[in-house]
Protein backbone atom coordinates (compact mmCIF):
# COMPACT_ATOMS: atom_id res chain seq x y z
CA UNK A 1 0.00 0.00 0.00
CA UNK A 2 1.65 3.17 -1.26
CA UNK A 3 1.70 6.68 0.68
CA UNK A 4 -1.31 8.18 -0.72
CA UNK A 5 -3.43 4.95 -0.48
CA UNK A 6 -2.70 4.78 3.38
CA UNK A 7 -3.56 8.87 3.77
CA UNK A 8 -7.01 8.36 1.84
CA UNK A 9 -7.59 5.60 4.06
CA UNK A 10 -6.99 7.21 7.30
CA UNK A 11 -8.38 10.35 6.92
CA UNK A 12 -11.15 8.25 5.71
CA UNK A 13 -11.14 6.81 9.35
CA UNK A 14 -10.98 10.53 10.78
CA UNK A 15 -13.82 11.82 9.12
CA UNK A 16 -15.68 9.48 10.26
CA UNK A 17 -14.51 9.66 13.87
CA UNK A 18 -15.32 13.47 13.17
CA UNK A 19 -18.21 13.04 12.13
CA UNK A 20 -19.54 10.55 15.10
CA UNK A 21 -18.19 12.72 17.66
CA UNK A 22 -20.10 15.89 16.04
CA UNK A 23 -23.05 14.12 16.40
CA UNK A 24 -22.47 13.02 19.95
CA UNK A 25 -20.95 16.55 20.87
CA UNK A 26 -23.44 18.42 23.05
CA UNK A 27 -25.99 15.95 23.02
CA UNK A 28 -24.39 12.91 25.10
CA UNK A 29 -26.41 12.64 27.71
CA UNK A 30 -24.52 11.87 31.19
CA UNK A 31 -25.59 7.84 31.28
CA UNK A 32 -24.37 7.75 27.83
CA UNK A 33 -21.22 9.12 28.13
CA UNK A 34 -21.05 6.83 31.33
CA UNK A 35 -21.40 3.99 29.54
CA UNK A 36 -18.89 4.81 26.64
CA UNK A 37 -15.82 5.89 29.62
CA UNK A 38 -16.66 2.48 31.87
CA UNK A 39 -16.68 0.48 28.66
CA UNK A 40 -13.29 2.03 27.41
CA UNK A 41 -15.03 3.36 23.78
CA UNK A 42 -14.46 6.60 24.34
CA UNK A 43 -10.12 6.13 25.20
CA UNK A 44 -10.59 3.72 22.29
CA UNK A 45 -12.19 5.98 19.76
CA UNK A 46 -9.34 8.60 21.08
CA UNK A 47 -6.44 5.99 20.19
CA UNK A 48 -8.39 5.20 16.60
CA UNK A 49 -8.59 8.65 15.51
CA UNK A 50 -4.76 9.20 17.01
CA UNK A 51 -3.49 6.41 14.54
CA UNK A 52 -5.60 7.56 11.15
CA UNK A 53 -3.42 11.42 12.41
CA UNK A 54 -0.86 9.44 10.88
CA UNK A 55 -1.77 10.20 7.31
CA UNK A 56 -0.59 13.47 7.68
CA UNK A 57 2.82 11.76 8.01
CA UNK A 58 2.39 10.07 4.55
CA UNK A 59 0.51 12.75 2.70
CA UNK A 60 1.61 13.16 -0.75
CA UNK A 61 4.14 15.75 -0.90
CA UNK A 62 5.31 15.33 2.49
CA UNK A 63 9.15 14.73 2.32
CA UNK A 64 10.60 11.31 2.58
CA UNK A 65 13.95 11.90 4.69
CA UNK A 66 14.72 10.87 8.09
CA UNK A 67 14.82 14.05 9.77
CA UNK A 68 11.39 15.46 8.23
CA UNK A 69 9.76 12.06 9.23
CA UNK A 70 10.92 12.07 12.82
CA UNK A 71 10.24 15.26 13.25
CA UNK A 72 6.42 14.69 11.74
CA UNK A 73 6.26 12.27 14.68
CA UNK A 74 7.47 14.14 17.48
CA UNK A 75 4.51 17.11 16.19
CA UNK A 76 2.03 14.41 16.24
CA UNK A 77 2.96 13.77 19.97
CA UNK A 78 3.11 17.71 20.69
CA UNK A 79 -0.04 18.22 19.50
CA UNK A 80 -1.47 15.08 21.56
CA UNK A 81 -0.05 16.91 24.50
CA UNK A 82 -1.19 20.31 23.77
CA UNK A 83 -4.53 18.45 22.92
CA UNK A 84 -5.23 17.23 25.95
CA UNK A 85 -3.82 19.98 28.25
CA UNK A 86 -5.99 22.10 26.61
CA UNK A 87 -9.26 19.86 26.65
CA UNK A 88 -8.75 17.43 29.43
CA UNK A 89 -7.09 19.62 32.19
CA UNK A 90 -7.72 22.86 31.15
CA UNK A 91 -11.40 22.43 29.51
CA UNK A 92 -13.89 24.38 31.93
CA UNK A 93 -15.18 27.34 30.72
CA UNK A 94 -16.88 27.98 33.97
CA UNK A 95 -13.15 28.09 35.61
CA UNK A 96 -10.73 29.40 32.73
CA UNK A 97 -6.91 29.46 33.11
CA UNK A 98 -4.80 31.25 30.51
CA UNK A 99 -2.05 29.36 29.40
CA UNK A 100 0.71 28.40 26.83
CA UNK A 101 -1.27 26.29 24.24
CA UNK A 102 1.81 27.07 21.52
CA UNK A 103 5.13 27.48 22.68
CA UNK A 104 9.08 26.61 22.25
CA UNK A 105 7.89 22.85 21.98
CA UNK A 106 4.31 22.59 21.44
CA UNK A 107 3.93 24.69 17.58
CA UNK A 108 1.58 24.28 14.28
CA UNK A 109 0.88 26.47 12.03
CA UNK A 110 3.69 28.94 11.56
CA UNK A 111 3.84 29.49 15.01
CA UNK A 112 5.87 33.47 15.45
CA UNK A 113 9.15 33.11 17.19
CA UNK A 114 8.32 36.82 18.28
CA UNK A 115 4.60 35.16 20.27
CA UNK A 116 3.99 34.87 23.78
CA UNK A 117 0.64 32.80 22.80
CA UNK A 118 -2.18 32.78 25.36
CA UNK A 119 -5.60 30.92 25.65
CA UNK A 120 -8.66 30.32 27.55
CA UNK A 121 -11.45 27.37 26.88
CA UNK A 122 -14.76 30.02 27.63
CA UNK A 123 -18.28 30.01 26.83
CA UNK A 124 -19.62 32.39 25.26
CA UNK A 125 -23.05 32.84 26.96
CA UNK A 126 -20.86 33.40 30.43
CA UNK A 127 -19.28 37.01 31.44
CA UNK A 128 -15.78 36.92 32.31
CA UNK A 129 -13.16 39.49 33.14
CA UNK A 130 -9.25 39.62 33.03
CA UNK A 131 -7.23 41.86 34.94
CA UNK A 132 -3.31 42.43 35.06
CA UNK A 133 -0.09 44.14 34.33
CA UNK A 134 0.59 45.64 30.68
CA UNK A 135 4.05 45.32 31.09
CA UNK A 136 6.27 46.52 28.24
CA UNK A 137 6.05 43.86 25.37
CA UNK A 138 5.50 45.71 22.23
CA UNK A 139 2.21 44.33 20.97
CA UNK A 140 -0.55 42.64 22.92
CA UNK A 141 -4.01 42.12 21.72
CA UNK A 142 -6.85 39.88 22.61
CA UNK A 143 -9.09 37.92 20.52
CA UNK A 144 -12.33 35.40 20.98
CA UNK A 145 -13.10 32.94 18.44
CA UNK A 146 -15.95 30.95 17.72
CA UNK A 147 -15.19 26.92 18.54
CA UNK A 148 -11.79 25.58 18.84
CA UNK A 149 -8.60 23.69 17.43
CA UNK A 150 -10.59 20.44 18.62
CA UNK A 151 -13.99 20.64 16.50
CA UNK A 152 -12.08 20.86 12.95
CA UNK A 153 -13.56 23.24 10.64
CA UNK A 154 -13.33 26.88 10.81
CA UNK A 155 -12.98 29.75 13.65
CA UNK A 156 -13.91 32.97 12.97
CA UNK A 157 -12.74 35.69 14.94
CA UNK A 158 -16.26 37.08 17.18
CA UNK A 159 -14.23 39.92 18.78
CA UNK A 160 -10.66 41.39 18.74
CA UNK A 161 -8.86 44.25 20.47
CA UNK A 162 -5.43 45.92 21.27
CA UNK A 163 -3.80 47.07 24.15
CA UNK A 164 -3.38 50.49 22.50
CA UNK A 165 -7.08 50.44 22.47
CA UNK A 166 -7.67 49.91 25.81
CA UNK A 167 -8.08 52.66 28.64
CA UNK A 168 -4.94 51.86 30.93
CA UNK A 169 -3.96 53.10 34.46
CA UNK A 170 -0.55 54.68 34.77
CA UNK A 171 0.38 51.97 37.02
CA UNK A 172 -0.36 49.90 33.67
CA UNK A 173 -2.84 47.93 35.50
CA UNK A 174 -6.17 47.60 33.82
CA UNK A 175 -9.12 45.67 33.30
CA UNK A 176 -11.23 43.81 30.25
CA UNK A 177 -14.51 42.51 30.04
CA UNK A 178 -15.37 39.93 28.07
CA UNK A 179 -19.18 39.16 27.07
CA UNK A 180 -21.75 38.81 24.25
CA UNK A 181 -23.64 41.92 25.29
CA UNK A 182 -21.71 45.48 25.04
CA UNK A 183 -20.03 46.41 28.21
CA UNK A 184 -18.92 50.19 29.30
CA UNK A 185 -15.00 50.62 29.23
CA UNK A 186 -12.80 48.35 27.94
CA UNK A 187 -14.67 45.51 26.64
CA UNK A 188 -13.65 42.65 24.37
CA UNK A 189 -16.91 40.81 22.16
CA UNK A 190 -18.01 37.87 22.01
CA UNK A 191 -20.88 35.65 20.60
CA UNK A 192 -23.05 33.11 22.09
CA UNK A 193 -20.32 30.42 19.80
CA UNK A 194 -17.18 31.97 21.25
CA UNK A 195 -15.33 29.42 22.70
CA UNK A 196 -12.00 30.10 22.87
CA UNK A 197 -9.58 33.03 23.97
CA UNK A 198 -6.48 34.33 22.07
CA UNK A 199 -3.88 36.22 23.36
CA UNK A 200 -0.78 37.61 21.65
CA UNK A 201 1.99 38.94 23.23
CA UNK A 202 4.51 40.20 20.54
CA UNK A 203 8.16 40.94 21.68
CA UNK A 204 10.36 42.93 19.48
CA UNK A 205 13.46 42.63 21.88
CA UNK A 206 12.47 39.87 23.75
CA UNK A 207 15.68 39.98 26.37
CA UNK A 208 14.57 43.30 27.32
CA UNK A 209 10.92 43.33 27.04
CA UNK A 210 8.60 42.61 29.85
CA UNK A 211 5.29 40.40 29.23
CA UNK A 212 1.65 41.41 30.44
CA UNK A 213 1.24 39.63 33.46
CA UNK A 214 -2.80 38.66 32.99
CA UNK A 215 -5.34 36.86 34.99
CA UNK A 216 -9.03 36.23 33.85
CA UNK A 217 -12.01 35.27 35.57
CA UNK A 218 -15.55 34.18 35.25
CA UNK A 219 -17.84 36.75 36.63
CA UNK A 220 -20.40 35.79 39.07
CA UNK A 221 -19.13 32.44 38.96
CA UNK A 222 -16.85 29.74 41.41
CA UNK A 223 -13.25 30.04 41.12
CA UNK A 224 -12.36 26.31 41.30
CA UNK A 225 -13.96 23.97 38.32
CA UNK A 226 -16.22 20.88 39.43
CA UNK A 227 -15.17 17.51 40.00
CA UNK A 228 -14.44 15.25 36.55
CA UNK A 229 -17.47 14.33 35.17
CA UNK A 230 -17.35 10.75 32.38
CA UNK A 231 -19.25 13.52 30.03
CA UNK A 232 -16.30 16.23 30.05
CA UNK A 233 -13.37 13.58 30.00
CA UNK A 234 -15.45 11.75 26.79
CA UNK A 235 -15.90 15.00 25.08
CA UNK A 236 -12.48 16.04 25.72
CA UNK A 237 -10.85 13.13 24.48
CA UNK A 238 -12.60 13.49 21.59
CA UNK A 239 -11.46 17.12 21.11
CA UNK A 240 -8.08 16.56 21.78
CA UNK A 241 -7.72 13.58 19.06
CA UNK A 242 -9.59 15.28 16.55
CA UNK A 243 -6.94 18.15 16.87
CA UNK A 244 -4.06 16.10 16.06
CA UNK A 245 -5.67 14.64 13.22
CA UNK A 246 -7.57 17.57 12.24
CA UNK A 247 -4.32 20.09 12.70
CA UNK A 248 -2.34 17.72 11.32
CA UNK A 249 -3.95 17.12 7.78
CA UNK A 250 -5.04 20.78 7.44
CA UNK A 251 -1.08 22.12 7.41
CA UNK A 252 -0.17 19.10 5.81
CA UNK A 253 -2.15 19.98 3.17
CA UNK A 254 -0.98 23.92 3.37
CA UNK A 255 2.85 22.64 2.92
CA UNK A 256 1.63 20.82 -0.11
CA UNK A 257 -0.25 23.43 -1.74
CA UNK A 258 2.80 26.45 -0.87
CA UNK A 259 5.00 23.92 -2.43
CA UNK A 260 3.76 25.48 -5.72
CA UNK A 261 5.70 28.79 -5.10
CA UNK A 262 8.69 27.00 -3.58
CA UNK A 263 11.10 29.87 -2.56
CA UNK A 264 8.55 32.86 -3.29
CA UNK A 265 6.33 34.74 -0.90
CA UNK A 266 2.72 35.43 -1.90
CA UNK A 267 0.43 37.21 0.16
CA UNK A 268 -1.95 34.71 1.56
CA UNK A 269 -5.35 35.56 1.34
CA UNK A 270 -6.49 37.43 4.09
CA UNK A 271 -9.86 36.07 4.29
CA UNK A 272 -8.80 32.59 4.65
CA UNK A 273 -5.81 33.49 7.14
CA UNK A 274 -8.78 35.17 9.79
CA UNK A 275 -11.28 32.22 9.13
CA UNK A 276 -8.27 29.81 10.15
CA UNK A 277 -7.85 31.65 13.74
CA UNK A 278 -5.26 34.51 12.32
CA UNK A 279 -4.94 37.86 13.35
CA UNK A 280 -7.29 40.21 11.52
CA UNK A 281 -4.32 43.03 11.94
CA UNK A 282 -1.70 40.72 10.38
CA UNK A 283 -1.21 40.42 6.47
CA UNK A 284 0.64 36.91 6.27
CA UNK A 285 3.14 35.64 3.43
CA UNK A 286 3.45 31.95 3.53
CA UNK A 287 4.95 29.69 1.30
CA UNK A 288 7.73 27.13 1.19
CA UNK A 289 11.35 26.62 0.75
CA UNK A 290 13.78 24.22 -0.72
CA UNK A 291 17.69 24.86 -1.06
CA UNK A 292 20.41 22.87 -2.09
CA UNK A 293 23.69 22.33 -0.17
CA UNK A 294 25.43 25.36 -2.10
CA UNK A 295 22.58 27.46 -2.18
CA UNK A 296 20.91 30.32 -0.82
CA UNK A 297 17.62 32.17 -1.00
CA UNK A 298 17.69 36.23 -0.61
CA UNK A 299 14.81 37.83 0.15
CA UNK A 300 14.52 41.58 0.11
CA UNK A 301 11.42 44.36 0.96
CA UNK A 302 11.19 47.55 1.24
CA UNK A 303 9.64 47.98 4.89
CA UNK A 304 5.86 49.89 5.29
CA UNK A 305 4.47 52.10 7.97
CA UNK A 306 3.50 49.48 10.39
CA UNK A 307 3.52 48.21 13.94
CA UNK A 308 5.86 45.33 13.48
CA UNK A 309 6.63 42.97 10.94
CA UNK A 310 8.95 39.97 10.70
CA UNK A 311 10.03 36.79 9.15
CA UNK A 312 10.65 32.91 10.07
CA UNK A 313 11.61 29.80 8.47
CA UNK A 314 9.63 26.64 9.95
CA UNK A 315 10.03 22.69 9.00
CA UNK A 316 7.47 20.78 6.41
CA UNK A 317 4.98 20.66 9.38
CA UNK A 318 4.99 24.57 9.32
CA UNK A 319 6.37 24.42 13.02
CA UNK A 320 8.66 27.46 13.72
CA UNK A 321 12.54 26.04 13.87
CA UNK A 322 13.89 26.54 17.32
CA UNK A 323 14.50 30.22 17.78
CA UNK A 324 15.62 29.15 21.83
CA UNK A 325 18.89 28.13 20.14
CA UNK A 326 19.10 29.15 16.52
CA UNK A 327 18.90 32.35 14.32
CA UNK A 328 15.14 31.19 12.88
CA UNK A 329 13.80 34.38 12.50
CA UNK A 330 14.30 38.41 11.92
CA UNK A 331 11.81 41.39 13.07
CA UNK A 332 11.52 45.12 12.41
CA UNK A 333 13.98 45.36 15.76
CA UNK A 334 16.61 42.97 15.30
CA UNK A 335 16.90 43.80 11.81
CA UNK A 336 19.65 45.36 9.90
CA UNK A 337 18.49 47.69 7.41
CA UNK A 338 20.36 49.08 4.35
CA UNK A 339 21.02 52.58 3.71
CA UNK A 340 17.72 53.06 1.55
CA UNK A 341 15.25 51.64 4.63
CA UNK A 342 14.91 47.99 2.81
CA UNK A 343 16.25 44.80 4.27
CA UNK A 344 18.18 42.04 2.66
CA UNK A 345 17.35 38.88 4.78
CA UNK A 346 19.64 35.80 3.84
CA UNK A 347 18.52 32.37 3.95
CA UNK A 348 21.64 29.76 4.26
CA UNK A 349 22.45 26.37 5.41
CA UNK A 350 25.91 28.23 7.19
CA UNK A 351 26.49 32.12 8.25
CA UNK A 352 27.68 33.88 5.17
CA UNK A 353 28.91 36.21 7.79
CA UNK A 354 26.22 38.89 6.41
CA UNK A 355 23.43 40.68 8.42
CA UNK A 356 20.13 39.25 8.88
CA UNK A 357 21.21 35.59 8.27
CA UNK A 358 18.41 32.96 8.73
CA UNK A 359 19.61 29.50 10.10
CA UNK A 360 18.24 26.09 8.13
CA UNK A 361 19.57 24.38 11.10
CA UNK A 362 20.45 21.06 8.92
CA UNK A 363 17.22 21.26 7.10
CA UNK A 364 17.02 21.44 3.25
CA UNK A 365 12.62 22.30 3.03
CA UNK A 366 10.16 23.56 5.01
CA UNK A 367 7.37 26.54 5.65
CA UNK A 368 8.49 30.19 5.89
CA UNK A 369 6.75 33.38 6.72
CA UNK A 370 6.60 37.16 6.42
CA UNK A 371 3.94 38.88 8.07
CA UNK A 372 3.27 42.65 8.61
CA UNK A 373 1.50 44.00 10.99
CA UNK A 374 -0.76 46.50 11.34
CA UNK A 375 1.16 48.20 7.64
CA UNK A 376 -0.42 50.96 5.58
CA UNK A 377 0.54 49.09 2.83
CA UNK A 378 1.55 45.91 1.69
CA UNK A 379 4.86 45.76 -0.06
CA UNK A 380 5.92 42.55 -2.10
CA UNK A 381 8.92 40.32 -0.48
CA UNK A 382 11.40 39.49 -3.76
CA UNK A 383 12.94 36.55 -3.55
CA UNK A 384 15.89 34.68 -5.26
CA UNK A 385 17.98 31.94 -4.93
CA UNK A 386 21.62 31.62 -5.52
CA UNK A 387 24.37 29.95 -4.80
CA UNK A 388 27.12 30.76 -2.28
CA UNK A 389 29.94 32.00 -4.15
CA UNK A 390 27.21 34.68 -5.60
CA UNK A 391 26.26 35.16 -2.41
CA UNK A 392 29.34 36.59 -1.36
CA UNK A 393 29.31 38.64 -4.23
CA UNK A 394 26.41 40.43 -3.03
CA UNK A 395 27.02 44.38 -2.58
Amino acid sequence: MNGRTIATAALGQFKKARVAYLKLRGQTPDSVAEQRVAAGTSWDEFCDTLKSAGAAIVFPGTPTDPLTQAEGYRYLSRLTRAGLEAFVEYADPQAPVLRRMIHETAKMGSDNPDNHYLNATIDGTLDYRITGTRGTVDYLGFGTQEGNYGEGGQMPTTGYVEAADLDIGPDGRFELVLSATEHEGNWLSMSPATGLLIVRQTFADRANEVPADLHIELLDGSASPAPLTPAQLDAGLGKASLLVAGASMLFAKWARDFQKHTNELPMFDPERSTKAGGDPNIIYYHSYWRLGPDEALVIESEIPDCDGWNFQLDNHWMESLDYRYHQVHVNKHTAAYRPDGTVRIIVAHRDPGQPNWIDTTGHDCGGMTFRWIRASTHPQPRTRVVTTAELAQLD
